[in-house]
């Protein structure tokens, strides 16, 4: 399974998500790079159509990253990945489905955490 975003700049979005996600590629190519974010499943970067992630375009969809375990660990990543400077667009706040918060890559898409559910 891949999961993926778009982006301008592959070697800034690799940088961004090496750092958030505390893992290196698993895959690297000038336009496209993977990381095995859990066995079998991949998230992936593609620079391959960069005239659609333009900053003035919207960004209207979520990427949905969803943690096992308490409630807490929303808070506890939220705390650790702000200390890596990210970009916070909502807090940690109980919504319907548990604990979550919202934040942006580089290219403003939005990541949304939340628990498992």
């Amino acid at each position: 399974m891949t999961v993926g975003v778009l982006g301008r700049d592959a070697e800034k979005a690799t940088a961004f998500y090496s750092d958030l996600f505390d893992i290196e590629p698993t895959f690297t190519s000038p336009r496209y790079v993977a990381f095995e974010v859990a066995p079998g499943v991949l998230f992936a970067l593609w620079t391959g159509r960069s005239e659609h992630a333009e900053p003035s375009t919207p960004r209207t969809c979520e990427v949905g990253l969803m943690l096992p375990g308490v409630a807490s660990a929303v808070d506890e990543t939220f705390k650790r990945w702000v200390s890596k400077g990210i970009h916070v667009i909502e807090e940690p706040h109980d919504d319907v489905f548990g604990r979550t918060f919202l934040i942006t890559d580089p290219d403003g898409n939005l990541i949304r955490v939340s628990p498992v559910d």
